[in-house]
């Protein structure tokens, strides 16, 4: 069995960092392309995409100083809370669980897909799953239901 690491950027179409969004692309669809290939072999082959995880990547990547970084973690992590419908940043330990499925014989029927580990940041914007968001069906009724002005 192979897992491979991609991230929600292969999946989506975030602005900055092209490269990176195109490689993790490509790690999905090597993923798939290998799937198929090892089938025969009985080896399956999936990758789990991260999303907000609390670890130093972040903060290596953007190459925060080492004592600023527990900082810029917590900023990451209060920045999880709003942007995604699990209100909380990831952990190295959602992680291994999710590996931990896909090795299991509980995923033996399991094999070329990916496993997003993302607390939902992908399910869409934040009116689908924030009842307090904005929606513009709101202001077009408001405004439907706005008293109409006569000219005096």
């Amino acid at each position: 069995m192979i897992i491979a690491t991609g991230s929600k950027q292969g999946i989506t179409t975030p602005p900055g960092n092209p490269a990176y969004n195109v490689a993790k692309a490509g790690v999905l669809h090597l993923s798939k392309l290998a799937a198929a290939d090892l089938a025969r072999h009985r080896i399956r082959v999936n990758a789990i995409c991260p999303g907000f995880i609390k670890t130093n990547i972040f903060a290596t990547s953007m190459e925060v100083p080492e004592q600023l970084r527990d900082r810029v973690n917590d900023l990451i992590a209060g920045f999880a809370d709003q942007a995604q419908p699990v209100a909380r940043g990831g952990t190295p330990e959602d992680i291994a669980g999710a590996v931990a499925f896909l090795a299991s014989d509980d995923a033996a029927f399991v094999t070329g897909t990916h496993l997003l580990v993302d607390g939902g940041i992908l399910v869409g914007p934040r009116h689908s799953w924030d009842p307090a968001a904005p929606r513009m069906t709101d202001a077009i009724r408001q405004l439907i239901d706005a008293p109409r002005f006569e000219k005096v």
